[in-house]
């Protein structure tokens, strides 16, 4: 055709294709034509076309770093694009700020909270509508309400949300961006505070709203999760898009498949070394995974530990007793919000028991600062990385060091030297692949996953004794999630330590621990050792299945 160096003109589209053509167009409910964000150093997005229809879930995936949620927050109105376009329904808009993105039906669930932690749940619903200064109580709790019986969720209106846990605050960020009328959704990262129970719950309540017609775009790092709850697959890899994987590809491949797929646009040429992380594999893959027999002498010890709870938690109300060994992995199991955190700001010297000892190598340390339990050896991974993990305005490197300050050899008789922060700093970068674009940017302006490696390498790099991690892989990709679970494991398996993993994904526990702990209620329901059957017998303690002693 040509062969003859004319031009032909381009066959006309019948009527069937140009009302096929019309009708998935009208289905597209959010286009982003090649957009263009850059920052200081780096070019976060660059030139990314990228849409999702109604009643569509399209799964956005990447490693941390490669652009998602710079992505989502130009949709957002948080960022204005350097170059690209928007349009929303088939016509193109501007998003200056967040207030047009809520009032085009454009609904952001943040990785981190944009809640405002002094208001209680319904004052942080109610906060921006719009409707003047006298609002309906009554009418705005039954809309709450509503909204919880849809999501399967309880949620206190009165409770403060500071005092709510991250999963549960997640929870609050949906019903609210369905309280202001979203017609499409993002949600990033939704299911790492769930349960396998609670993932349940929230594929049908997607299947639910898509049926309404909402466009939900989902942004994990789980393969299986994507391929079990998305219609459509894009990946992004330093900051382009590089591919996507539609519905009839979707449909007509086996997960093995799609997992290669997915793995080789995202990892190039690194696909069999990745080919048996827990966030490829269906949850009964990894089940049995920990190392039960290598147990050696107590480290940590809680006996008759109770911690108080403060307004809108719930905290260790009945005595609770556990041992940490040498050698050992430990998994603490649970629905987010049931005593983990009371338990491990108690165990880290945040806050105060109300009775019982913490023991640390056979010496108490109930009365000890955070401090002096850090200098005998015990560290701490918060959950929080963002408020609590680091001091977002200070540099990368830096907070590699915030918790030595004062101390050698990165202080001498009260003189600071920068030359060795920064030397530890770039050691650490390399080690952990933290993609920054120098150790002195700070550490606020980093992606979350790669916050939580700067905080994982400053706890991880002193040699500790026994450290607690509290949902160490939250918001990391696969191949990260893979790096920082293999260095847990190598941190007990060399015989001298120990870790507590509290994380709400059973999944990681399964993965990671020699024995996992079930917490409900601030109530120990049962010790599990990990091995075939593991999972159903973890499952039902978390919902409140019979305790064991």
């Amino acid at each position: 055709m040509g062969g003859r160096g004319r031009e032909t003109a381009p066959a006309k589209p019948d009527a069937a294709t140009l009302v096929a053509d019309e009708c998935t167009q009208d289905l597209v409910a959010i286009e982003l034509c090649d957009i263009t964000k850059v920052f200081p150093g780096v070019r976060a997005n660059d030139c990314v076309t990228f849409s999702v229809r109604k009643g569509e879930v399209h799964c956005l995936l990447g490693e941390n770093g490669a652009g998602k949620s710079t992505l989502m927050n130009v949709l957002a109105g948080i960022y204005m694009p350097e170059e690209g376009r928007i349009r929303v329904g088939g016509s193109e808009v501007c998003i200056a700020c967040p207030r047009d993105s809520i009032d085009l039906g454009i609904g952001m669930v943040h990785q981190h909270s944009s809640l405002i932690p002094n208001f209680t749940v319904l004052e942080n619903l109610l906060l921006g509508q719009g409707k003047g200064v006298r609002l309906s109580v009554t009418e705005a709790t039954q809309g709450l309400s509503r909204l919880s019986d849809l999501l399967g969720v309880e949620v206190d209106p009165s409770t403060v949300v500071s005092q709510l846990s991250l999963g549960q605050q997640q929870q609050v960020e949906i019903i609210k961006a369905l309280w202001q009328g979203s017609k499409v959704l993002v949600l990033d990262e939704p299911t790492s505070m769930l349960t396998p129970k609670g993932i349940e719950d929230l594929e049908q309540v997607l299947v639910r709203l898509k049926g309404e017609g909402l466009a939900v775009v989902f942004i994990t790092h789980k393969l299986h999760e994507a391929f079990t709850i998305g219609d459509r697959v894009s990946v992004l890899r330093q900051g382009r898009l590089v591919g996507t994987i539609e519905p009839d590809t979707m449909r007509a491949s086996t997960p093995r498949q799609l997992q290669q797929m997915v793995v080789n646009l995202m990892f190039p040429g690194e696909a069999e070394s990745l080919a048996n992380v827990a966030e490829l594999q269906d949850l009964s893959d990894v089940v049995g995974s920990g190392c039960v027999g290598r147990l050696g002498e107590p480290l940590l010890e809680l006996e008759d530990v109770t911690v108080a709870a403060e307004r809108g938690e719930v905290g260790i109300g009945e005595k609770l007793s556990l041992t940490l060994h040498a050698g050992e992995v430990l998994g603490i199991a649970g629905v987010d919000g049931n005593g983990q955190r009371p338990l491990a700001e108690a165990i880290a010297g945040q806050r105060r028991v109300s009775g019982g000892d913490i023991r640390l190598a056979g010496k108490s340390i109930r009365k000890l600062s955070i401090g002096a339990r850090q200098r005998l050896g015990l560290r701490y991974v918060t959950d929080d990385r963002l408020g609590e993990g680091i001091v977002g305005r200070l540099s990368v490197a830096v907070n590699m060091v915030s918790k030595s300050i004062g101390s050698p050899p990165f202080w001498t008789r009260g003189r600071t030297h920068p030359e060795r922060i920064e030397a530890n700093a770039k050691t650490l970068v390399d080690e952990y692949h933290i993609m920054t674009p120098s150790v002195e940017t700070q550490a606020g302006s980093l992606s979350g996953g790669n916050i939580q490696k700067v905080v994982l390498a400053r706890e991880l790099s002193f040699g500790p004794k026994v450290v607690v991690f509290n949902k160490p892989t939250y918001g990391l990709d696969v191949k990260t999630t893979t790096a920082v679970r293999s260095r847990i494991r190598q941190l007990a398996d060399g015989g001298k330590s120990g870790a507590l993993v509290i994380s709400t994904d059973l999944e990681e526990l399964l993965a990671l621990s020699d024995r996992v702990a079930v917490l409900s209620r601030g109530r120990l329901m049962g010790i599990v050792s990990n091995k075939p059957g593991a999972e159903q017998e973890i499952g039902a303690l978390m919902i409140g299945g019979t305790h064991v002693d």
